[in-house]
């Protein structure tokens, strides 16, 4: 049996562990580096990225985590652990923070904006609904939500947000970010893929919806763990009846 960690510095840890244990897998909290040596895959959860950085500098975490980047191991950042997977990171505060690194992405801190501009939108996944079934759609949970503004060769975009041609337009003027091919003029990326890593700005953890998990899961098996030793599963995939609950869903 797989255990999967997940970063316990700050954040919604604890609504990512009641999610794995609704799709019959154990999360464990991680907050030193000899922890990530007994599991298999990691979750770095949403929070404050400042706060988290800094404590994660504290506890010596950094080398590890980026060492389990490079060894291939499945790794999902979620709102600002999106941040801490990024190569390159803008909109930061004075002084920056420090980044695992290892999605070769460009994101924006706050893209979204302040606390008090948090908001719920339905987002189009059709590689979610693919793999996972369900609708083609997932209630994405924003909170002071970053957005990606440009990805590298390698790595598939799984979902897409619109937003105004002048909040693109002043996010790369005031960071000096060109905008590749890879974004339209008026839609950010918030959803991404490359290889054994998973990044979404928004919080799945929030919703009854279990099929972000569900996928993550089964990257284990892609990136070379047996999927028969990879997840025990003590129940049967639920998500696709679940009735659509709004945030929060922590139990």
């Amino acid at each position: 049996m797989t255990i999967v960690g997940v970063l316990a510095l700050q954040g919604s840890f604890n609504e990512h562990i009641a999610a794995l244990r609704r799709v019959g897998v154990k999360g464990v909290e991680i907050r030193k580096p000899e922890q990530l040596q007994n599991v298999g895959s990691l979750i770095i959860p949403g929070g404050e990225s400042t706060t988290m950085a800094k404590l994660a500098e504290y506890h010596n975490l950094f080398p590890t985590l980026r060492e389990f980047v490079k060894m291939g191991k499945p790794v999902w950042g979620t709102c600002a652990g999106l941040i801490f997977l990024a190569n390159k990171a803008t909109g930061q505060k004075t002084g920056g923070q420090e980044l695992i690194g290892g999605l070769d992405c460009t994101v924006h801190r706050n893209f979204f904006g302040s606390q008090i501009q948090s908001f719920a939108a339905d987002i189009a996944v059709p590689e979610l609904s693919s793999k996972e079934g369900g609708p083609e759609i997932f209630r994405g949970v924003f909170i002071r939500a970053p957005a990606i503004l440009e990805v590298g060769p390698e790595v598939q975009v799984l979902a897409d947000y619109p937003v105004s041609s002048n909040k693109v337009s002043d996010s790369n003027s005031a960071d000096g970010v060109q905008v590749g091919n890879t974004v339209s003029e008026k839609r950010v990326i918030v959803a991404v893929r490359q290889g054994n890593l998973l990044a979404t700005a928004f919080h799945p953890e929030l919703t009854a919806d279990t099929r972000w998990h569900s996928y993550f899961l089964k990257m284990l098996g892609d990136v070379g763990e047996g999927s028969s030793s990879s997840v025990v599963s003590i129940g049967t995939d639920s998500h696709l009846n679940q009735p659509r609950i709004d945030f929060p869903i922590y139990q």
